[in-house]
């Protein structure tokens, strides 16, 4: 487990993962995912805040378009961690229309004033080296774009290369896998939940 920061903004905040299904937990055990062991991070109850995973496997960034907006209305989060793209990648989907999904996304998070946290993904030089290299720069871009959006490192940075770490599918990480994934996210998310409270739209 990686160093642990304080987090004294977290009492009471609600945050919501958006992810497919590297944050579903796909193939996992209940408990096992990321998000389940960022929840036993932070803690539950009136100091601890609560993580509602709404992960789906197989989630592209237009079906994230299509989602968000009702869950944003109903949890009313004060995080949204974004975890997007992947699939898009490995359809080859124009890098235009996923970064013009992800930026209505995160216009969303940001007009429901909440903070976003997005996490970079990147995929294997399948349709070339300049679709690979756009495909990653993307998420920098973005995050550049708007307030109150803090990107995150690259969470499979340990895990994609290992076979060990992954599933028989050589795609989806293991249980193993999970808390390395948590940990390369958490500076970030600690640093999300520090920030002021939601911002009145």
């Amino acid at each position: 487990m990686g160093t642990l920061l304080p987090v004294t903004a977290s009492a009471s905040k609600v945050i919501l993962v958006f992810g497919d299904s590297l944050s579903a937990g796909y193939g996992l055990a209940r408990g096992q995912s990321w998000p389940d062991l960022l929840q036993a991070r932070l803690g539950q109850g009136e100091r601890g805040a609560q993580v509602i995973n709404a992960s789906v496997s197989g989630e592209t960034t237009a079906g994230g378009v299509a989602r968000l907006p009702t869950l944003l209305r109903e949890h009313q989060p004060d995080v949204v961690i974004l975890e997007l793209g992947a699939n898009d990648g490995l359809r080859g989907l124009p890098l235009p229309e996923m970064k013009d999904n992800l930026a209505r996304m995160l216009k969303a998070v940001a007009d429901s004033g909440a903070v976003a946290v997005l996490i970079p993904m990147r995929i294997p030089p399948n349709y070339g080296p300049a679709y690979a290299n756009g495909f990653a720069e993307t998420f920098a871009e973005l995050s550049g774009q708007f307030e109150r959006v803090l990107l995150t490192a690259f969470f499979l940075q340990e895990v994609a290369l290992n076979p060990a770490l992954l599933q028989a599918d050589g795609l989806h990480p293991t249980a193993a896998a999970q808390p390395l994934m948590l940990d390369a996210v958490w500076p970030t998310i600690a640093a999300a939940l520090e920030q002021p409270n939601r911002v009145t739209p």
